[in-house]
């Protein structure tokens, strides 16, 4: 009968994850830098990525200045042959700029999932995957383009693309003949 207990290395691996994602939370980037041999993130979503302890530190800089309080709840933790994959909760308040975009003063919570690739016992990459467009409408700063909001930025934003495809359609109910 298989055993439902975690091996010795995955409960191993799920304490370096959870120390990671709790030095994070309180902002303790040298515990954070430690739990990996080699410090790397790619943010799939925006196509960051940010290799080597200077360009990770960097990474916390931007983002804790652009969401000083920053952090994540854990949802659930699953164990693969080289990975603990992470879903979990990031939470923040945009209240100092980030890149180009000046503070909106709203606050995010998105669901995300996080792949913690291990070789040994320490992290060499956190992969995060996440729904870049939902954390941009809670800030304000983008709109369902379904609602009015989002329909109007769209044509603002795209005149030609939305005068095209509104041809388009009507040339396709033009009756034939």
């Amino acid at each position: 009968m298989p055993s439902t207990s975690l091996s010795e290395q995955q409960a191993q691996r799920e304490a370096v994850v959870r120390e990671h994602m709790e030095s994070e939370n309180v902002h303790d980037f040298d515990t954070t830098i430690g739990t990996f041999s080699h410090p790397r993130y790619e943010i799939i979503p925006t196509g960051d990525v940010y290799d080597g302890e200077t360009e990770v530190r960097r990474y916390f800089a931007e983002t804790r200045t652009a969401f000083p309080d920053q952090r994540n709840e854990l949802i659930s933790l699953r164990h693969a042959e080289d990975a603990v994959i992470v879903e979990f909760h990031l939470l923040g308040t945009h209240l100092g700029p980030l890149r180009a975009l000046p503070p909106t003063g709203r606050s995010f919570k998105t669901r995300m999932t996080a792949f913690f690739i291990f070789e040994g016992e320490r992290i060499v990459c956190e992969r995060v995957y996440f729904d870049q467009a939902s954390i941009m409408r809670q800030l304000g700063i983008a709109h369902d383009p379904s609602s009015i909001a989002g329909r109007a930025s769209l044509l603002v934003s795209h005149p030609l693309t939305v005068a095209r495809a509104l041809a388009r359609g009507a040339a396709a109910r033009r009756p034939r003949g």
